[in-house]
């Protein structure tokens, strides 16, 4: 939805309405059932992914995905599934990451020992640097 979004330059304010008509069946029946107890008028992206995953993630999975991205280490695994698994995770966990410098953060902690004190020499303070 994030790339149409672009591709159509959709606003901020029109995100949810834009991804719930794509929305087909029982996804489309929830949403709808959703948006009738929401007090807001306009509900933002950020909301409707937040309520969207609330319906069709069970907790025990966010949970999961919660603790997965948080202990992303690069010991565990090669730096290339970490570049790629980094993004993938996060986009489930935007409370994490909603502003550059916890995403950078958090990314930063990932790293190997050896290469973070490397890192931190430079002073990097934007995610794509510290990739």
């Amino acid at each position: 939805m994030e790339k149409s979004f672009e591709l159509a330059e959709v606003k901020d304010d029109k995100k949810a309405k834009y991804a719930s008509y794509y929305q087909k069946d029982e996804a489309s029946f929830g949403w709808e059932s959703t948006k009738a107890l929401q007090k807001e008028e306009v509900i933002s992206w950020q909301k409707f992914t937040k309520l969207f995953l609330e319906n069709y993630l069970p907790r025990y999975m966010q949970d999961q995905l919660e603790l997965g991205f948080l202990e992303l280490k690069q010991e565990n695994i090669q730096y290339p599934s970490m570049r790629l698994s980094f993004p993938e995770l996060a986009r489930f966990l935007p409370e994490y990451v909603n502003t550059e410098a916890k995403k950078t953060k958090i990314f930063y902690q990932g790293l190997k020992s050896w290469i973070r004190s490397q890192v931190a020499l430079l002073e990097l303070r934007i995610y794509v640097a510290v990739v």
